[in-house]
């Protein structure tokens, strides 16, 4: 399995590298791609296990057979509380787990790799400059429900006119560049603004000056190149569905 390969490098850039793929895959099985993963974790099946790859995807898959095996083991079984649980609840509980699971690796390959405390330190601030899986996904559950999060489009939106005008769109319902901060909103939008909205599909809030979209249904921001939507093709957009929205169907 690609996901439990060694990687040849020792540096701690590598391994933060090797943490970052993992965790942009799992972020996009339990935001974006959550009904692909939702099916794949039917509870009648053996204990499955959500693995994230270096490559940023994801699988579902059984543990190893070996023992103990090469990597720390993802959280076993988690198909059979599926059911039990509302979907949102679960994809939050898969979602802390995956948190510890990705913090087990890297400092399993701090420590196979003799890394010292400096280097360990190093490792952990990289890390912590992130938003956990579990952020970015709760996030992504509550902007739909969140009254303010209108509020906050709308202002995003009217602070693109202050930008350089190669971001700009006329387009309806389409937001094309993430500003950084809003002078005229309320000092808790500022807060929201200096940190940066997240994106939605690789979890990063990286990149203000790069093309956003911001999906009409569940107001969750998406970098252009995530969601693979150009600038030329926003401009045709009246109201952008992003992955999720457009591929979820009711369930009874």
């Amino acid at each position: 399995m690609e996901g439990l390969r060694l990687p040849i490098s020792r540096s701690v850039d590598e391994v933060f590298s090797d943490f970052r793929g993992r965790r942009a895959g799992l972020i996009k099985a339990l935001t974006t791609d959550a009904e692909t993963f939702y099916q794949q974790c039917d509870p009648e099946k053996d204990n499955l296990c959500l693995h994230g790859l270096p490559n940023e995807t994801w699988e579902v898959n059984l543990p190893v057979e070996e023992v103990p095996p090469e990597l720390p083991e993802p959280a076993l079984g988690i198909n059979f509380a599926r059911d039990g649980m509302q979907e949102n609840d679960w994809l939050l509980l898969v979602a802390v787990h995956s948190d510890s699971w990705l913090l087990a690796v890297a400092f399993y390959f701090g420590a196979r790799f003799g890394f010292g405390r400096s280097e360990r330190k190093k490792l952990f601030q990289m890390i912590n400059e992130l938003p956990t899986v579990f952020e970015v996904v709760s996030r992504n559950i509550q902007q739909p429900k969140d009254r303010g999060a209108s509020n906050y489009t709308s202002n995003k939106s009217k602070s693109i006119s202050k930008q350089s005008s190669q971001h700009e769109s006329q387009t309806t319902g389409v937001v094309k560049t993430l500003p950084s901060e809003d002078v005229n909103c309320s000092e808790e939008e500022n807060e929201d603004d200096d940190q940066g909205a997240i994106c939605g599909a690789c979890g990063d809030n990286s990149g203000a000056d790069e093309f956003w979209i911001c999906c009409d249904v569940c107001e969750v921001w998406f970098h252009g190149k995530c969601v693979k939507i150009t600038p030329a093709k926003a401009e045709h957009i009246k109201h952008y569905k992003c992955p999720g929205c457009s591929n979820k169907k009711p369930r009874i």
